[in-house]
């Protein structure tokens, strides 16, 4: 069940000086306890149920098995995952399920902490293909939902090609219907038109989701991409007539994930197999569909897929918190130089350098968190309210395309935050970060592929930015030139800033904010309005980018839109950045002890202070910064990761790791403490 948000529009506290406040030397382990009820979100009992699933020591990953040996462990473990309930929780009541989709979501999370071929074999199965069936089907495929749900039907997502990963809408595998048999004819034209990486297809899946043409008599052309079910083995495990299946074998990681291929060579499927919840074909051949345009028939079918995006996002989020928990605890044990032979070496996280290695990722990790558990919250609610997505509200659609729009942003910057963190933890445990049985290069290899699987980061932020701008035509096609004046292009913030659940902390910031230019950089209200300017001003100057090319032919259309991708790239950034810092904001509303609430807004503050000093050049060419003040920001985050050092293990354990994740070698405490011995020449 979801959780009621606690959270106020109480404003965090203002700040005029530029000088963080230092938190005692000796932290209060309390703090996490309720540091952890904030990053646990709307469905903290959804997280408990898996969190204690995963105190089973035999769910850790391991190395040292073969590639058949992995799978096979992996597939034994998902009916550990059904037992917890959780995976109903992503399917309708009339389909088997319960209907928690925020619970659901947050479950599939919180199995990235530990083992991320668990984690993606059951996002195939339940997210997936159980998500293409259930939300793309209609009553007649019930029975195979409710296989699915229990694990008698496993499955893959069979929409990747060898030739279109992302280009989608250019898929080759085409479905042929034959009138005479009531038959679709699912086929491989092409070798680029091979199904390509496709989880469950290698070893495990008797079932797939194929995403093809479609084709109806009387019809040259394709009525787009639709969704067919089709059974690719029979029960033995053997392939069916008139399909071929290839094993990708051995990868970079994830090895219990069993990766394959399909072709069809005229495999017939009936036709009831076509999921028909937004288009059908009668036992004639006549197709039809509510949705008379294809695109947005095509754009409606993959908005009801978004929940895959979401969790590859979140369960990266989690892989990076167990990464940084464990790179966080080494550096309380582990020593390394004294000031003089007579002293104790000094512990890592004593290294100022070393802090700054852990803090600005622990505070990304926390911004993350909150940011995820916002969107897992809006896209239960939509959920709830029963969409037709058929006969959608303008409002419905417009949520819709910015929810869909976040899943790619989170997606794009909690994945890219794993590469970055884990290989960063790995570097500073040294040698100990390298040992497998320590398990960061098992969650490097693993985490790896995210960025480029459910969407290559570089075409989601993209995407990201093409909203944004859709967004702002959007609201100001309907305004007369008056209201265009009065409006002013210098002033679409409000419309720009897309809806991620904060909005009445934010709005009162903003509306308490006087004079940004003379507000300290520690101040709540003025770290806002200096992001949400960041963010207008790229936009804008994209949008002036852009305008020339709606009256250029296409080809020279295209080519200018190519010239701005970095422009495009650098606006979803700031976007995210912006989505961040607004997401710690209310988190931070419902806070109500105040130790909890200086530890926090430190690590707020660190996360902004970051942002400012990775983009420096930036706010210096635009003027938004002096160089006195870009100093005093690289100045204040040293003094922060001094003031949080002592307190970054309480960060971490807030994290809630499953304790399996922590016993590991380097974990083992050793005595370090005594003086290093002198050497003796009369001995």
């Amino acid at each position: 069940m979801a959780q009621t948000s606690s959270s106020s529009t109480r404003i965090p506290r203002r700040r005029s000086t530029d000088a963080p406040k230092t938190l005692p030397s000796q932290p209060e382990p309390e703090v996490s306890r309720a540091l952890q009820k904030v990053l646990d979100g709307y469905f903290p009992e959804a997280r408990a149920d898996v969190r204690a699933l995963l105190e089973d020591p035999t769910l850790r990953p391991t190395s040292g098995l073969t590639v058949e040996e992995a799978r096979q462990h992996t597939t034994e473990a998902l009916s550990k995952v059904l037992k917890t309930g959780m995976p109903y929780g992503a399917f309708r009541a009339d389909q088997g399920g319960t209907g928690d989709t925020g619970g659901t979501l947050s479950g599939i999370e919180m199995l990235g902490h530990t083992d991320l071929s668990l984690m993606v074999k059951s996002g195939v199965q339940w997210g997936l293909f159980g998500g293409a069936v259930s939300n793309l089907g209609t009553e007649r495929h019930g029975e195979l939902v409710r296989d699915l749900i229990e694990l008698r039907a496993l499955g893959c997502f069979a929409m990747t090609e060898r030739g279109h990963g992302s280009d989608v809408q250019s898929l080759e595998t085409t479905a042929h219907y034959d009138p005479e048999t009531e038959e679709f004819i699912l086929n491989s034209p092409t070798a680029s038109s091979e199904k390509w990486f496709l989880g469950n297809a290698a070893r495990d899946g008797r079932w797939a989701a194929v995403f093809c043409q479609l084709y109806t008599p009387g019809q040259e052309e394709s009525h787009g991409v639709h969704c067919i079910v089709a059974r690719i083995r029979n029960d033995d495990g053997s392939p069916v007539d008139g399909v071929a299946i290839g094993d990708h074998g051995t990868k970079g990681g994830l090895l219990g994930v069993d990766n394959g291929t399909l072709m069809f060579d005229h495999y017939r499927v009936p036709r009831e197999n076509l999921l028909n919840r937004f288009a059908d074909v009668s036992a004639t051949g006549e197709y039809s569909s509510d949705i008379d345009s294809p695109n947005a028939r095509f754009f409606t079918m993959l908005g009801a897929l978004v929940r895959g995006r979401v969790t590859v996002g979140a369960a990266a989020g989690a892989a990076t918190r167990t990464a940084l928990t464990i790179g966080t605890k080494y550096a309380h044990l582990r020593r390394q130089f004294a000031p003089d032979d007579s002293l104790p070496e000094k512990k890592l996280i004593e290294h100022r350098q070393h802090r700054i290695r852990l803090l600005p990722r622990i505070a990304r990790s926390y911004g993350l968190q909150f940011a995820t558990n916002l969107l897992i919250k809006r896209i239960h609610d939509l959920e709830a309210e029963g969409l037709d997505r058929a006969n959608l509200t303008p409002e419905q659609a417009r949520n819709l395309r910015e929810m869909e729009a976040h899943a790619a942003a989170l997606k794009v910057a909690n994945t890219a935050h794993a590469t970055d963190a884990i290989q960063e933890m790995r570097e500073a445990t040294g040698g100990a970060g390298y040992m497998a049985e320590n398990l960061l290069t098992i969650l490097k290899e693993d985490s790896d592929v995210f960025t480029t699987f459910e969407g290559d980061n570089v075409v989601m932020l993209q995407l990201v930015t093409k909203e944004l701008l859709g967004g702002f035509a959007r609201e100001v096609q309907s305004f007369s030139n008056l209201e265009m004046v009065r409006f002013g292009l210098d002033n679409f913030s409000g419309i720009l800033r897309r809806r991620t659940g904060a909005d009445a902390v934010v709005q009162n910031l903003l509306d308490a904010l006087t004079d940004a230019d003379e507000s300290s950089l520690f101040d709540p209200a003025s770290q806002m309005q200096l992001l949400i300017e960041r963010e207008n001003r790229l936009l804008k100057s994209l949008a002036r980018r852009l305008r020339p090319a709606r009256k250029l032919p296409v080809d020279e259309a295209v080519k200018l839109v190519d010239k701005v991708q970095d422009h495009m790239i650098s606006c979803a950034w700031a976007h995210i950045d912006r989505m961040i810092l607004e997401a710690f904001f209310e988190a931070e509303s419902t806070l109500t002890d105040e130790r909890s609430q200086e530890v926090l807004e430190q690590v707020r503050d660190v996360f902004f202070l970051s942002v400012v000093c990775d983009n420096a050049g930036w706010f210096l060419e635009q003027s938004l910064l002096t160089g006195t003040r870009t100093k005093g920001a690289r100045a204040g985050l040293a003094d922060l990761v001094d003031s949080l050092g002592p307190w970054s293990e309480v960060l971490v354990d807030a994290f809630g790791v499953p304790s399996t994740m922590l016993d590991i070698p380097m974990m083992e405490p050793y005595d370090a403490m005594t003086p290093k011995a002198k050497a003796n020449p009369a001995s």
